[in-house]
């Protein structure tokens, strides 16, 4: 069964969905790719106490990792590079290439970021440390804005305290 939350944010309002008690979704407010309201079950707060924890474990930056039930819906190269994406460690980024060559093949950098693009567990599975080739921002289904914001809420003290702005 399909139930649904809203979890407020520093990021604005987060809509998570579960099934049979596992993460299937987790959708920003405007988020390109949020499937329609119809599909995520009847609303509850029941069952999702673990997930509002470490959500805010981690906006406060006590968290780097998550420890969840999870069960994204994609087919078998979207949970390769999903499951990549979980191995970025927390304040690292790697780009699309990057992700490409740990496949096996450079080619495949388009693919990664389609595939990156529809990650449905945003925030849990870190694709937005994944940035372009030059080190720049490029596409976040949750817009540039958040993912700046959660590059700067894990980006380690040290390299925070060497800029000058």
């Amino acid at each position: 069964m399909r139930t649904h939350t809203l979890i407020d944010s520093p990021v604005g309002e987060l809509t998570a969905i579960a099934q049979d008690g596992a993460l299937v979704g987790l959708y920003f407010e405007g988020h390109l790719r949020r499937p329609p309201a119809e599909t995520f079950g009847e609303r509850t707060d029941q069952g999702f106490a673990p997930l509002r924890g470490q959500l805010g474990e981690y906006f406060a930056g006590e968290r780097r990792e998550f420890d969840l039930p999870l069960a994204a819906e994609g087919n078998d190269f979207q949970h390769r590079v999903w499951e990549l994406l979980v191995a970025i460690p927390y304040g690292e980024t790697r780009s699309y290439g990057d992700l490409a060559r740990l496949l096996g093949d450079r080619s495949l950098a388009q693919a990664v970021g389609a595939a990156n693009a529809l990650n449905p567990l945003s925030v849990i599975v870190p694709c937005h440390r994944v940035l372009a080739a030059d080190g720049s921002l490029r596409g976040y289904a949750g817009g540039l804005d958040r993912k700046r914001f959660l590059l700067e809420l894990e980006e380690p003290a040290e390299r925070r305290r060497g800029r000058l702005f």
